[in-house]
């Protein structure tokens, strides 16, 4: 038996949240994998880790997410202040 179109439609959107879920999943996976060696990388030079601090501090604007990296930030200005 033939579907619908209402069947068709709704497996389409099914089809269409699925796809959209896995590019969510990739986007936070990238993400997690430049933040980690971008987190690395600065804190071994005091170069990027100036600019990483300052990035943070200009665009972590929510009390929580500021609560999040304060031990990060702290590590951060302490490799900078090697410079």
């Amino acid at each position: 038996m033939a579907r619908t179109i209402d069947q068709q439609i709704a497996d389409t959107q099914a089809k269409l949240a699925r796809l959209k879920t896995r590019q969510k999943a990739s986007d936070t996976r990238r993400k997690i994998i430049v933040g980690a060696i971008v987190t690395t990388e600065a804190l071994k030079d005091p170069k990027i880790s100036k600019w990483l601090a300052s990035t943070l501090r200009k665009h972590a604007t929510r009390d929580v997410d500021q609560k999040e990296i304060a031990g990060l930030l702290a590590d951060l200005d302490a490799k900078a202040g090697e410079a």
